[in-house]
């Protein structure tokens, strides 16, 4: 799926406008009355339906609450019990958790053959930058020293969780930790100066996100006085040379468009074995609708032979 379409004028699915049902019958029961506990608990309820039978632990690593998921068709022998998929969950930052991704990381885990190990990092406004990197970084090294060896782990994340798939990377890199064998990102934020053109030739198509939210979510990501293009909030302006290999996903409709195709092209002249797919008629974030989209199914598959080809 590398080929770009007129998102304008592209016809949408059936399951497509259920999936923006979905997230708009959230958003317009919202107000600015409507508590952080409130948005984030009927986040949490809105996509959680365990469907896929799983077994699920929660544990402290390193002092950050982090949850085990693993899909009940997993062999816990042999090579499968050994890998391991770190998921950094999207939400603006903000909300989302192991909970309104449960879900998908099911999903992932049995299409992977491994082990979702979901990172519960802490969310904006109580906790600014840096401290959902810093929980990341912290849950890496716990896996390492628990003896999971890197080559056997990819680091995956969608939206703000894609933009932090990227800031690990770069921060494990210039630590000299030894790095992931890949790295998944899923409609990711890389720009939170949101200057990407999309914003303005998708603005029409999408009908979930638009810059000025984006601004709002990156000023409550942010440090007073911080430059958003620090390049550990906005990876796209790092130099991304000696990171593992990649794996982008993202929608044709997506004002965010550019953040996932200028990073790639990025990453690709930087050395970067790289791969760009690009979904015609397809929302942000589509993946997590496994049960209104077919190409959710068909994307977390394209995932799994990524990564797969990757681990040790």
């Amino acid at each position: 799926m590398n080929t770009e379409v007129d998102a304008s004028n592209a016809p949408v699915n059936t399951g497509v406008n259920a999936a923006i049902a979905k997230v708009q019958g959230i958003y317009k029961n919202w107000n600015r009355h409507t508590t952080m506990e409130q948005m984030r608990s009927e986040w949490d309820a809105a996509f959680y339906a365990d469907i896929i039978p799983c077994d699920v632990e929660d544990v402290d690593a390193n002092g950050v609450a982090c949850r085990w998921l693993r899909a009940s068709s997993v062999s816990i022998e042999g090579p499968a019990q050994r890998r391991v998929i770190m998921y950094l969950h999207g939400g603006g930052f903000k909300m989302g958790s192991p909970v309104s991704h449960h879900d998908y990381m099911a999903h992932l885990s049995q299409a992977c053959d491994a082990t979702v190990f979901a990172v519960d990092y802490r969310l904006v406004p109580e906790h600014r930058f840096p401290a959902a990197l810093e929980d990341c970084i912290a849950s890496y090294k716990w896996l390492l020293d628990s003896g999971v060896a890197a080559e056997n782990i990819s680091i995956a994340g969608d939206s703000a969780g894609g933009c932090l798939v990227a800031s690990i990377l770069l921060s494990l890199r210039d630590s000299n930790v030894p790095l992931p064998a890949s790295g998944v990102m899923l409609s990711a934020l890389t720009d939170l100066t949101v200057s990407g053109e999309s914003y303005d030739t998708r603005s029409d198509a999408d009908p979930i996100h638009q810059r000025v939210l984006i601004q709002a979510l990156a000023k409550s990501y942010l440090q007073k006085e911080q430059d958003p293009k620090d390049p550990l909030v906005s990876p796209l302006f790092a130099d991304l040379a000696g990171l593992p290999p990649l794996l982008l996903q993202v929608g044709d409709r997506e004002t965010g468009l550019s953040d996932t195709v200028d990073f790639a092209a990025k990453a690709k002249a930087a050395g970067v074995e790289t791969e760009l797919s690009v979904w015609p008629e397809m929302i942000h974030f589509f993946q997590q609708f496994t049960q209104e989209l077919t190409e959710s199914a068909e994307a977390t598959a394209e995932i799994a032979t990524f990564v797969k080809r990757h681990w040790s």
